[in-house]
C-alpha cells in the first residue's frame, strides 16, 4: 500500500486519490495528493458540482479544459457545456432487419467522440445472433470477423447506452457523477467520477467502460468540437458511455453513428413531436425494447421493417 505522502506516478489529481489517502490524516493525505501540483490542477480538483458551477465558474472550468487538451492532444480545441433544448426529449431507432453488422457505426463513434485508441475502446457493441434462435443475447458473438458481411443465417443487434428512464446505473453512483438530463441523455461529468465502477455493475446492457490508461490519440485523429458532458477526451480511472452525440444533437445534428450507417438502419428523433421520424417508427412499426422486464424503459427501440 503506497505511503500516505506517495507523490502519483501518473499525476492525476483525482478525488479518488484524496478519499483513498484521507484515512491516514487529512492534513497529511492533501499534502501528498497535492504536491508538486499546479493552481489548475488545484482547481481541478475543488471544482464545484456540474450543476452548481455558475456560468462565470463554469466558462472558466471550459477554458482550463482548452488549454489543458491543448497541451495534451497537440491541437487547439474548443470545449462548450451546451445546455438541453427546451421541448426535446430523445429517442433512437434501429431496424434489424437492414443492419449488416458491418461495425461503420462503431468506429464513427470512436473517432466523434475522441475515444482511446490504444487500447481501443467502443461504446456500440454490435452482436451476432442466429436467425434460428432469435433474440438471444446471452448466447451471441460479439467476436465475430468474416471475411464479408452479412453472414448467411445470422443478423445484428448493436447494443449501446439504452438510455433508460429508470437508469439503474444513476442511483448506485455514490458521488452524483452521473444523472439524467431534462432531455432524456444520461450523463457522466469526468471530473467527478471517483472510478468505483458501481455504475458499470448496476448498468444491465453492458454499456458504461473504464478507462484503464492515460487517452493517447493522434493529434490529426483528435476531434476538436468538444462538449464537456460529451465527447471530451477521458483521463485515466473514469468511467464513460454512449451520450447520443450530446455534443451534436444538441446543435440539430445526428449522432455520429446514424449518419456513418450505409444502410440507413438507425434512426433518431425528439419523442415529443409527433410528427417526427422516430414517432413515426413506433407508432407504425412493432418495436420492442432489451429486458423489458427489468423496467428500465428504455429510450432506445429496436425494430423489423421488414
Amino acid at each position: 500500500m503506497a505511503k500516505p505522502n506517495a507523490k502519483p506516478t501518473d499525476r492525476s489529481y483525482h478525488r479518488r486519490s484524496f478519499l483513498r489517502l484521507a484515512g491516514a490524516g487529512l492534513a497529511t493525505a492533501a499534502a501528498g495528493v497535492f504536491s508538486g501540483c499546479d493552481s489548475a490542477e488545484i482547481e481541478a480538483f475543488f471544482q464545484k458540482r456540474f450543476k452548481e458551477l455558475s456560468r462565470e465558474e463554469l466558462n472558466a472550468v471550459l477554458r482550463r479544459l482548452e488549454e489543458k487538451h491543448a497541451r495534451e492532444l497537440g491541437r487547439e480545441v474548443t470545449i462548450r457545456a451546451t445546455p438541453p433544448n427546451e421541448g426535446e426529449v430523445y429517442g433512437y431507432g434501429l431496424d434489424l432487419s437492414r443492419c449488416i453488422g458491418c461495425r461503420r457505426c462503431v468506429y464513427a463513434c470512436v473517432e466523434e467522440n475522441n475515444l482511446p485508441r490504444q487500447p481501443q475502446m467502443h461504446w456500440i457493441k454490435v452482436l451476432q445472433m442466429e436467425k434460428s434462435h432469435g433474440i438471444d443475447v446471452y448466447h451471441s458473438n460479439a467476436y465475430y470477423n468474416p471475411e464479408t458481411v452479412p453472414q448467411e443465417d445470422y443478423f445484428y443487434v448493436p447494443v449501446a447506452c439504452q438510455q433508460c428512464r429508470q437508469p439503474p446505473c444513476i442511483k448506485t453512483c455514490p458521488v452524483q457523477a452521473t444523472w439524467q438530463e431534462p432531455d432524456g441523455i444520461v450523463v457522466v461529468d469526468y471530473n467527478w467520477c471517483i472510478g468505483c465502477r458501481c455504475c458499470m455493475a448496476a448498468c444491465p446492457y453492458g454499456a458504461r467502460r473504464f478507462n484503464w490508461t492515460t487517452p493517447r490519440m493522434p493529434p490529426e485523429s483528435v476531434n476538436p468540437d468538444m462538449e464537456y458532458l460529451g465527447n471530451r477526451p477521458q483521463m485515466k480511472g473514469v468511467v464513460s458511455k454512449c451520450t447520443f452525440c450530446i455534443q451534436r444533437v444538441r446543435r440539430g445534428r445526428y449522432p455520429a453513428c446514424v449518419e456513418a450507417c450505409p444502410t440507413g438502419s438507425r434512426k433518431f428523433g425528439n419523442l415529443l413531436d409527433p410528427e417526427s421520424e422516430i414517432r413515426h417508427i413506433m407508432n407504425r412499426k412493432r418495436v420492442f425494447i432489451l429486458k423489458e422486464e427489468l423496467g428500465t424503459e428504455p429510450r432506445f427501440y429496436y425494430f423489423f421493417a421488414t
